[in-house]
């Protein structure tokens, strides 16, 4: 009898143990499926290295970009362009006049037609002005820039003002400040 209840014993506990270790795969597929439910496919459609990509209208270079990589994730539901390793841009206006924008990071939005601009922004015009932030903006469609990071800017002239937040068009012509400080060296 005792025999007879150990070899059921023995029994129970494999079946136990057999039980146990399919619900432990089990558990383990679940947990997968239920991680793989909440990921997101994150993946750009198109990977460039070492872009030189010119814009032309009307047979005139209009501007040129360059930089190490792009991601293209035009593949979402709102696409953007990631430049992780920087971007440095030159405009070309009239009569050639160039204006060179250079940034460690940058992302544009095709929905928006907004670039956002980050680390060690810079903006040096053909006529000698220099704007510096951190962050910078810029709306293609109104052709206009904005900041609320701190900002120098130095006119041709050698005249500086910086302070937090600016927003001013393409041109450099109009100019909307909140607080600053400066130094003006010459007052026509």
């Amino acid at each position: 009898m005792k025999q007879l209840l150990r070899l059921i014993c023995n029994a129970a506990r494999g079946i136990a143990g057999f039980v146990l270790l399919l619900f432990a795969v089990s558990c383990d597929r679940s947990f997968k499926d239920v991680q793989r439910i909440n990921s997101v496919a994150f993946s750009p459609a198109a990977q460039a290295e070492d872009i030189n990509l010119k814009y032309t209208d009307s047979g005139k270079v209009k501007a040129t970009l360059l930089s190490p990589l792009m991601l293209d994730f035009s593949n979402l539901e709102y696409g953007f362009n990631e430049f992780p390793k920087g971007v440095n841009v030159t405009l070309y206006g009239e009569n050639n006049q160039q204006t060179n924008v250079v940034a460690d990071y940058a992302i544009t939005y095709a929905n928006t037609d907004i670039i956002d601009l980050q680390g060690n922004v810079k903006i040096t015009t053909g006529d000698g002005k220099v704007l510096t932030t951190e962050q910078l903006y810029y709306d293609q469609k109104n052709e206009w820039f904005y900041t609320e990071k701190r900002f120098k800017f130095t006119s041709e002239d050698g005249s500086t003002f910086e302070g937090p937040g600016l927003d001013f068009s393409k041109d450099f012509r109009i100019m909307n400040t909140q607080r600053n400080t400066g130094e003006i060296n010459k007052i026509e």
